[in-house]
């Protein structure tokens, strides 16, 4: 499989002139073919399963007739709704590569959300029971259809995570795809001396493939590099997570910050040999300082971090920091991706701090739309493709800084207070394992900061210790008028996203 390219030329994409790759893949069937190179090598590891590179090609061959037989046809959508498997991930392949859409369903809606997305997109095939995809693992070799397929043809559509109203589809294309993977590898090419040829890699995944960064990152992005993508099965667990590290002799891991905080806060975590472990990369919020030390404190010297910015809009990445840019600045989320263009609309009007303003990002990976939702599309792509994300930030010194989500963002008399910033603060005491910190209101300041957190195993939280950890480190408004110490975790999205709207609920009347 020849090396990729990563010059970039200026093209119309969708009627928008925008910075797009030179030398690219077309479509995810062309990715799928080049994948073909690896043969042999592991490309999925799912508990005691497993399945070869030239293995997983022949399956997706048998089950893209399957489909066929079962009348779906170009355009058409698949629904998939299932956990993590090797079924899964062969499902998806086939649907794609005959040109119909594959949906992924969210296995921890209730049966409301579930019956809502299933009626937005209509598939032609819902599969929830995996056994006839199970038996076409293995078989007799047959030709996969040749599909005519376009770049800007959808190809997924991914459920955004709903934590308010119902949930909306972002529709992404096989260019959106395509381009993810080639943007990452420019990203591990930019940070690795020139003529070094990394080794095959084995990274583990602890995030669901209904979302973004379990799908592109660990399955699609990990087939585009001929790396083996390893998952642990059942709900999360460090001491499962660490196993697995050891087992596997996983190279890298990529995670979300709680599950990464629960790991380096395990008790035990030492006790697992995890030295093939080098590198941990991951998104959804910045990582506070004290994560990133206990990173370093649980894994060795050796293990480097990274952190990347993006929604599932645009295919889950925008921008990325280096681990030296991490080391002087541990709360940015780097700098663009290549193709990849972004702005910040700062200004009184942006109800925030001078230089704090609205992100909005463009690029080949900016998803088509919501499926079937043009209101809603039209609300956040503007008609040259600008994606506004919502999300509040600022650049400095070249570095994107996330403050929070317009609609988290509490606003406390005249003084505007970022809910990550106390978060992070608080992260750092030894004796918390969550927090979530929220706007209540209030008559006298509009406004004010609310606090839960959860302590770790064993340990006491009062108001007033937790108060002055805070006033110590933050300015007298951040810290929080209201707390609750709860031992009930935090309630999640699958994805690890706080639910803020139950979360407000465990505020007692004021």
């Amino acid at each position: 499989m020849s090396a990729m390219t990563f010059d970039l030329v200026e093209e119309d994409v969708l009627g928008v002139r925008m910075m797009v790759f030179a030398e690219r893949m077309h479509s995810m069937s062309e990715l799928l073919d080049r994948s073909l190179a690896f043969g042999d090598r592991d490309y999925i590891v799912d508990d005691d399963r497993r399945i070869s590179y030239a293995e997983h090609h022949a399956a997706v061959a048998r089950v893209a007739a399957y489909l066929l037989d079962q009348g779906v046809e170009k355009g058409d959508r698949v629904a998939i709704l299932g956990k993590n498997s090797i079924e899964w991930v062969v499902l998806f392949w086939a649907t794609v590569s005959i040109g119909a859409i594959a949906v992924g369903l969210n296995v921890w809606w209730s049966p409301e959300e579930i019956a809502y997305a299933v009626g937005n997109c209509t598939p032609k095939l819902l599969v929830e029971e995996m056994s006839a995809i199970t038996a076409l693992l293995s078989g007799a070799v047959v030709e996969r259809p040749d599909v005519q397929i376009d770049e800007d043809d959808p190809a997924l559509i991914l459920y955004t995570s709903g934590t308010t109203g119902f949930p909306k589809g972002a529709t992404h294309s096989h260019r959106n795809m395509v381009c993810l993977v080639q943007a990452q590898q420019s990203v591990i090419a930019s940070r690795v001396p020139p003529g070094f040829e990394l080794p095959p890699g084995r990274a583990l995944t602890s995030t669901p493939l209904f979302h973004v960064s379990g799908l592109h990152s660990g399955v699609v992005a990990c087939l585009g590099a001929g790396n083996t993508t390893v998952w642990q099965g059942g709900r999360f667990d460090p001491i499962s997570t660490l196993s697995v590290i050891e087992r596997e002799k996983c190279t890298s891991w990529t995670t979300m910050p709680t599950t990464l905080w629960r790991v380096v806060n395990e008790p035990r975590a030492k006790e697992f040999d995890t030295s093939s472990l080098f590198h941990i990369g991951g998104g959804g919020a910045a990582w506070s300082a004290a994560l990133q030390q206990g990173i370093r404190d649980t894994f060795g010297e050796h293990v480097t971090w990274g952190i990347g910015y993006g929604q599932t809009e645009c295919c889950g990445l925008a921008t990325t920091s280096t681990f030296a840019d991490l080391l002087a600045h541990p709360d940015n989320v780097g700098t663009p991706v290549a193709t990849v263009e972004l702005r910040v609309d700062s200004g009184p009007a942006d109800g925030a701090d001078p230089g704090v303003g609205e992100i909005y990002i463009r690029g080949p990976m900016n998803m088509l739309g919501y499926w079937g939702n043009d209101e809603a599309t039209k609300a956040v792509l503007d008609e040259q493709r600008w994606l506004r994300t919502g999300d509040l930030g600022e650049i400095r010194d070249g570095l994107l800084f996330l403050s929070t989500r317009r609609t988290d963002l509490i606003l406390r008399g005249a003084e505007n207070v970022y809910p990550v910033e106390i978060e992070n603060c608080l992260e750092g005491h030894p004796d918390v394992a969550e927090v979530v910190v929220v706007g209540l209101p209030d008559d006298e300041f509009g406004q004010i900061v609310g606090a839960i957190v959860v302590p770790a195993d064993g340990a006491l939280l009062d108001d007033a210790a937790l108060s002055d950890y805070v006033k110590a480190r933050l300015a007298y408004f951040k810290v929080p008028s209201r707390w609750v110490v709860s031992s009930e975790p935090l309630p999640r999205t699958a994805t690890g996203k706080v639910v803020r709207a139950e979360v407000l609920d465990r505020f007692p009347p004021s």
